[in-house]
C-alpha cells in the first residue's frame, strides 16, 4: 500500500513539471515514467506481462499520458517503415540475456550509436523501441528484472545524453509539435515522413561491434 502511494505522489510530481520549466531531474523521471508505459505497451502488444510496483497509471488526458500516446504512435509509424529492427533485437545484437551489465552496455552502444549525428525527436523514438525491443527478448527468455534495468539505463541516458536537449524545448512535450493531434485516427506530422531517411542509419545501429562475453 506505501509502494503504491509513494507512486501516487511522485506521478503527481512528474506531471506537475509539465507545467513550468522542468529540471534535468525532472525530465528524466519523466523519461523513465514514459519507458514504462511504453515498455509495458509493447509486452502487452506481445502478449507478455511485466511487473513494475513503481508504475503508476498515468491519468487520462494528463500531459505525460499524451506525450507517451504521441510515442507510442509515432513508434507504430517506425515500426512499418523498419519492421524488423526492433524485433529478437539481441539475437541481432547477438547477445546473452543473463547478464544485465551484458544487456545495459549493448543497450548504451546502440543508443550512442543512435545519436552520434545529434538529435531528433525521431532518434528518440527509435531509442524506445531498441528498449522496447531488448525488453521484450528478456521477458521471453525468463528475465523480466532485465527490464527494469533497462528503464533505469535508458533514464542514465536521458541524463546524460538528452537532459539538455530536451530543456532548449522546453520539455517532453515538445514530441507534440510531431503530430497535427493525438486523435486515434490523426495523421502524423511531416517529421514522421523524415523517418524514412533514417532506414539505413537505424539498420547500421545494430551492427555495433559489441566484445564478446
Amino acid at each position: 500500500m506505501e509502494v503504491l502511494r509513494r507512486s501516487s505522489v511522485f506521478a503527481a510530481e512528474i506531471m506537475d513539471a509539465f507545467d513550468r520549466s522542468p529540471t534535468d531531474k525532472e525530465l528524466v523521471a519523466q523519461a523513465k515514467a514514459l519507458g514504462r508505459e511504453f515498455v509495458h505497451a509493447r509486452l502487452l502488444r506481445a502478449g507478455l506481462a511485466w511487473s513494475a510496483p513503481e508504475r503508476a497509471a498515468l491519468a487520462p488526458g494528463s500531459r505525460l499520458a499524451e506525450v507517451c500516446t504521441v510515442l507510442l504512435r509515432l513508434g507504430d509509424e517506425l515500426e512499418l517503415i523498419r519492421p524488423s529492427v526492433y524485433r529478437n533485437v539481441a539475437r541481432q545484437l547477438n547477445i546473452s540475456l543473463h547478464s544485465e551489465s551484458v544487456v545495459t552496455d549493448a543497450f548504451l552502444a546502440v543508443a550512442a550509436q543512435i545519436f552520434t549525428a545529434g538529435v531528433t525527436w525521431g532518434k528518440v523514438v527509435s531509442l524506445y523501441l531498441v528498449a522496447a525491443g531488448l525488453a521484450v527478448d528478456c521477458v521471453r527468455q525468463a528475465q523480466p528484472a532485465m527490464v527494469h534495468a533497462l528503464v533505469d539505463c535508458l533514464g542514465e541516458f536521458v541524463r546524460k545524453t538528452l537532459a539538455a536537449w530536451l530543456r532548449r524545448r522546453g520539455g517532453w512535450t515538445d514530441v507534440l509539435k510531431c503530430v497535427v493531434s493525438s486523435d486515434p485516427s490523426f495523421h502524423s506530422h511531416w517529421l514522421v515522413t523524415v523517418l524514412c531517411s533514417f532506414g539505413r542509419f537505424l539498420k547500421a545501429a545494430f551492427f555495433v561491434l559489441l566484445p564478446e562475453r
